[in-house]
């Protein structure tokens, strides 16, 4: 399964964002049972954290907070497998369709939307989510029925499935040193459906 399959069928992304112990972050990612994070590159370490990572075969990797072209060749090199961007660049997305990985670029109105859709999105990042809601979400997915949202921003464990029942493809819920514990990422996974692995 590639990655925006992977992304379509957990329902979920687990940003670590500021998390020290990455490694260990997405062993308990593992461990609950899901299998996509996403790095942001808004850290000195992240490019290095993505090629250690990327020996495991068992997860899929995403690097976030990608604005600029080089970013995307330094991130596809260090083996992100999906780029998501905090905003829609033309040129980043043409740079990511160069690498053939899938782009995930940001949008918040219809027609920033419809514009990230119609440049070859593999998916539209909703964001911030937080500011329409999973109302919000209902609304724009009226007119725009067949553009997979991905809603990150504001998402938590309280009312991710709040987004998925108002026609969220995935939502993206993140973690900080504070929160990426191990029964915080189980309470992830089972706020979106997966199984528990342990039983």
């Amino acid at each position: 399964m590639d990655v925006v399959g992977r992304i379509r069928d957990e329902r979920v992304v687990v940003v670590l964002r500021s998390v020290a112990d990455t490694a260990s972050a997405v062993a308990a990612v593992m461990d609950a049972g899901l299998s996509v994070v996403e790095i942001t590159l808004d850290r000195d370490e992240a490019l290095r954290e993505l090629e250690e990572l990327g020996t495991r075969r068992d997860v899929c990797l995403l690097a976030g907070t990608v604005r600029a072209p080089e970013q995307v060749d330094a991130a596809v090199a260090a083996g992100a497998q999906a780029i998501v961007c905090p905003a829609f660049s033309g040129a980043v997305v043409a740079r990511a369709h160069h690498h053939a990985v899938p782009v995930i670029p940001s949008a918040l109105t219809t027609t920033e939307i419809e514009a990230a859709w119609r440049a070859g999105a593999a998916l539209v990042k909703l964001f911030p989510a937080r500011l329409g809601g999973p109302r919000y979400v209902a609304d724009v997915l009226k007119p725009l029925p067949e553009v997979p949202l991905l809603c990150t921003g504001g998402v938590t464990v309280a009312d991710a499935t709040d987004y998925l029942e108002a026609g969220a493809t995935a939502v993206g819920v993140a973690l900080t040193d504070a929160t990426a514990t191990a029964a915080e990422i189980a309470r992830i996974a089972a706020a979106v459906g997966r199984p528990d692995p342990g039983r």
